[in-house]
């Protein structure tokens, strides 16, 4: 007489059993929340350094000086729904606000939401927006740009990982210099 091999019923549940217990004990040890937050906290440290840069390259390559602002120190944003004055709370030189519109806001030209024309040849093909949306759904997670009338700038981004923000294990808000403890500055003054 011949006889099937196979697994029973209990056998199958005790191994699907098993692999979710698994599956779910690695989720919470990789805890991808926090790897998606420190990945996007990693873009934004990127994405200033490459609008710095190009802000520099501009000056450096410009035969003019073009103006960035004239008179008080100015505060843009992307974002419409909150105020950058605020954001800049410890620096009472933040006289003016601006928002630009959603819609072309990346334009390098000089009407995006940095209100600078690059030139020519831009370093970065478009002014970059928070990895999180950059739009009008985010109240705390975006990117602003100061400047004075020395024609000093400043870009700046809230962390959102632990590790990044200050008093993290890789504190970039403390420590860039800038005088807002709680916001990663990049720029020519880090104190605007």
């Amino acid at each position: 007489m011949l006889y099937k091999k196979g697994f029973t019923l209990i056998e199958l549940i005790i191994v699907i059993a098993l692999i979710a217990l698994l599956a779910t004990t690695v989720i919470l040890v990789i805890n991808p929340v926090k790897i998606f937050q420190e990945a996007r906290d990693s873009q934004r440290i990127a994405d200033l350094g490459q609008m710095n840069s190009a802000m520099s390259l501009m000056l450096a390559t410009s035969s003019t000086q073009p103006s960035m602002g004239s008179g008080t120190t100015k505060c843009y944003q992307l974002l419409t729904t909150y105020d950058c004055k605020t954001r800049y709370a410890a620096a009472s030189s933040i006289t003016a606000l601006a928002t630009p519109a959603i819609a072309g806001s990346q334009k390098v030209d000089g009407n995006g939401w940095v209100p600078v024309a690059l030139g020519a040849s831009p370093a970065i093909a478009a002014w970059p927006k928070d990895p999180s949306d950059g739009t009008t759904s985010n109240t705390t997670l975006f990117y602003s740009y100061a400047y004075d009338s020395s024609n000093a700038w400043e870009f700046s981004a809230k962390m959102e990982s632990a590790r990044y923000k200050a008093t993290g294990t890789d504190d970039v808000e403390k420590t860039d210099g800038g005088n807002v403890d709680t916001l990663f500055e990049v720029g020519t003054n880090v104190l605007l």
